[in-house]
């Protein structure tokens, strides 16, 4: 009988409940979980290069290969210009960014789902899950940029002061993947059909994307809509921090960050909303 009414005596050191409001987002929870977010990521690390022959070199042989194919079809026989850089230095710029992204959007998109297993079993902040999803092939990115080191040298190509703002549009990079990524992961959950309709979403847009030619051949008219593309931006900023391109579209620049932080916001208060059912649906 003590040992019961010590039992029942005891207060809960934590309670989980759902959010009452709609924008009470509850972000402090996903810091206060951040250890769980590396290990989140290496996980993901491992798994996408577990049992590979060749490994981590699959990140430089595929925007590599993408650069050759675009280089003769874009640069030789379509004659796309090329902002006076070497075409196939300009071409793998925005491959750098371009293949993260494309990586990162397919893996947040079935990151929920392939987590189901944790899902239903213990709490943590689901928000960890398309998160860690969009960090992991950073690691690919960052082999990636080794070869570009080399192409540049080979080209002769210093690059400027704008090198010291990568970060920024690295940052932004990552938060174009992590907010498209939330809406796909949530959706997918209900929806199944959006882990069919990812690739050929990421194949389309990355011809509505500045990857194998410049923003300048968009005309002019069309220029505000076309920069409605988040990853216009992104490319853009990369060109010209990486390879000083000289006269970078600033405008299409910033209403790219401002669709970003829409799709972003917007993303979070979706998964929120519905990750209180993916543990019933899932």
């Amino acid at each position: 009988m003590e040992l019961t009414a010590e039992i029942t005596s005891r207060k809960p050191s934590a309670i989980i409940q759902p959010r009452k409001g709609l924008f009470q987002l509850n972000l402090r929870d996903v810091w206060n979980y951040r250890e769980l977010l590396y290990f989140l990521v290496w996980r993901d690390v491992k798994v996408r290069y577990k049992q590979t022959a060749i490994g981590a070199a699959w990140a430089i042989f595929q925007p590599l290969i993408t650069m050759v194919i675009f280089t003769l079809l874009f640069g030789k026989f379509a004659k796309f210009p090329s902002d006076g850089i070497p075409y196939p230095v300009f071409a793998f710029v925005a491959l750098l960014p371009w293949t993260y992204f494309a990586q990162a959007l397919s893996q947040s998109s079935s990151s929920v789902v392939g987590s189901s297993n944790l899902v239903t079993k213990i709490y943590f902040p689901r928000l960890l899950i398309p998160l860690a999803a969009s960090v992991a092939p950073l690691v690919d990115l960052f082999f990636s940029l080794l070869v570009l080191v080399g192409l540049m040298f080979w080209f002769r190509i210093t690059p400027s002061l704008g090198l010291l703002a990568l970060p920024l549009f690295l940052v932004l990079a990552i938060l174009t993947a992590l907010s498209v990524g939330l809406w796909s992961s949530a959706l997918n959950v209900r929806y199944r059909d959006v882990g069919h309709t990812i690739p050929f979403l990421i194949q389309v847009w990355m011809y509505a994307s500045p990857v194998a030619y410049p923003v300048s051949m968009v005309p002019e008219r069309w220029r505000l809509l076309y920069s409605l593309n988040p990853m216009v931006g992104v490319i853009e900023g990369f060109r010209w921090a990486l390879i000083g391109k000289r006269s970078p579209d600033f405008m299409a620049m910033a209403i790219s960050l401002v669709m970003v932080m829409v799709i972003l916001f917007g993303g979070i208060v979706y998964f929120k909303k519905m990750e209180r059912s993916f543990a019933d649906v899932i």
